[in-house]
């Protein structure tokens, strides 16, 4: 076996020990409970605290699939009375990963901008306030006072990220894990689910990836009334450091203890900004996680960490109208055709136009619902086995669709927008609000009506990408 065969197999064998090991007792613990009515509980903590602290210390593309499942799938498809569990242990996993050293971030530092991290800010934190999969950040002063976060990749994480994307089986073995906690996860598509994020991850390495798209969405929502995104300084951003304006603001945490009313209000804000940017600037922020938003309590949102991002035509974003359009009134044969417009469905045995439209409509529950509608945790769960299904109606839709390569992250945008929206419980006229941008409906609320006053500034300059 040569060297790098070793290295890949010694990344996956833990993680196949640990799911192994997982699933046993699970058994344990399930005849425990039949024998004896002994709760199961000590066997979920402990499950999810090593679930945790391995991939915690896995920088990289472990961590980076933990943070996604740490949310989406852990918040829907674990029993309900275990949930809280599980999303105790993730937390760390979506805002406090292990920090690195402070001297290896001043030397990425230096090697990055030409000098130490004394020389070129004026002031700078050695220790990091914030760590993740890809890289920590740093509170740090400019020359003339202004305050900046400084993100700094950990060294050599390009590489092994790359190494371990092209090593299918230690995603595909992670994921295993996810049937190894939580009942019903034998439906999961695992190797799709593991493309998907391999996908999304490969394009997070390069900062100045990241510059660009952030910019972007600074140029589109500068001075916006309630969605905040920070300024990147880009004569201080490079491959492997990036420099942006510092804010403050409550972690998901902190949001979630918040009265009701106000997380409403942030969670339109939420929805606004992730299907809104679509159809505004023809972008997405495709990776919609907790760690990724600061809350304020005026109810506007800072939208943090722009790695991937989708970006789309005039023609795509008409078609996906399309499709939600059809599916609102109940057109069967009108939603068929736009799947097929847009290339889901290429094969011979596609679903047939009422199949399509049943399964689709599904999804739409936020639309098609009474209004107000509040998105719950059941809600959540439903779309994650509407979406990975393999068996019964939905898996049989799944099983006959093509996914072009432009739109694999929709599922991905579709659950973490849910799951965040679940667990606000946000309540909103979210069909009205689909109105206002596809059917040139009037602003449904307060927060519509000071959106339309910033497209109108902005004179809608910045639709084409």
């Amino acid at each position: 076996m040569t060297a790098h065969g070793r290295n890949r197999l010694s990344r996956t064998v833990p993680l196949a020990g640990l799911a192994g090991r997982t699933a046993g007792e699970a058994v344990v613990a399930a005849l425990r409970k039949r024998l004896t009515g002994e709760d199961s509980a000590e066997f979920h903590e402990r499950t999810s605290e090593r679930y945790a602290a391995m991939l915690g210390h896995s920088k990289g593309v472990l961590m980076k699939a933990g943070q996604v499942l740490s949310f989406v799938a852990l918040g829907s498809l674990v029993p309900p009375e275990r949930q809280r569990v599980y999303q105790a242990a993730m937390a760390r996993l979506q805002a406090d990963a292990p920090p690195m050293a402070p001297e290896l971030a001043a030397a990425v530092v230096e090697a990055e901008l030409g000098a130490s991290p004394e020389d070129v800010f004026a002031e700078f934190d050695p220790h990091a306030f914030a760590a993740a999969s890809i890289g920590q950040v740093h509170a740090a002063r400019l020359a003339d006072g202004r305050r900046v976060a400084v993100k700094v990749q950990y060294p050599g994480v390009d590489q092994a990220i790359r190494a371990d994307l092209d090593n299918t089986e230690l995603l595909a073995t992670f994921l295993q894990l996810v049937g190894a906690i939580m009942p019903g996860a034998n439906r999961l598509d695992v190797r799709a689910v593991a493309r998907e994020v391999a996908a999304r991850i490969g394009e997070e390495i390069d900062y100045r990836i990241e510059a660009v798209h952030q910019t972007a969405f600074a140029d589109a929502y500068r001075d916006h009334p309630f969605i905040r995104i920070p300024e990147v300084v880009p004569q201080l951003s490079t491959r492997r450091v990036l420099t942006m304006d510092l804010v403050d603001g409550m972690r998901w945490s902190q949001a979630l203890q918040a009265d009701q009313q106000l997380r409403n209000r942030w969670g339109e804000v939420i929805y606004r900004f992730a299907l809104g940017s679509l159809r505004m600037v023809r972008m997405f922020h495709a990776d919609p996680h907790p760690g990724n938003y600061l809350f304020h309590d005026d109810g506007s949102v800072t939208f943090l960490d722009f790695g991937c991002v989708n970006r789309f035509s005039t023609q795509q974003v008409t078609l996906m109208q399309r499709v939600v359009a059809a599916a609102v009134a109940d057109d069967a044969a009108a939603l068929w055709d736009a799947f097929v417009e847009i290339g889901f469905l290429t094969a011979s045995d596609a679903p047939t136009p009422a199949e399509l439209l049943e399964w689709y409509r599904d999804k739409l529950q936020p639309l098609l619902a009474e209004q107000p509608f509040t998105y719950t945790s059941a809600y959540a769960a439903s779309m994650v086995q509407g979406i990975f299904a393999r068996q019964g109606a939905a898996g049989s839709v799944m099983s006959r669709f093509e996914l072009p390569r432009e739109y694999v992250f929709l599922s991905r945008i579709d659950l973490g927008l849910t799951a965040l929206l679940a667990e606000l419980e946000a309540t909103g006229p979210w069909a009205a609000i689909r109105s206002e941008w596809d059917e040139d409906g009037p602003p449904a609320t307060e927060i519509g009506e000071l959106d339309v006053e910033h497209w109108a500034r902005r004179g809608l300059e910045t639709v084409e990408p």
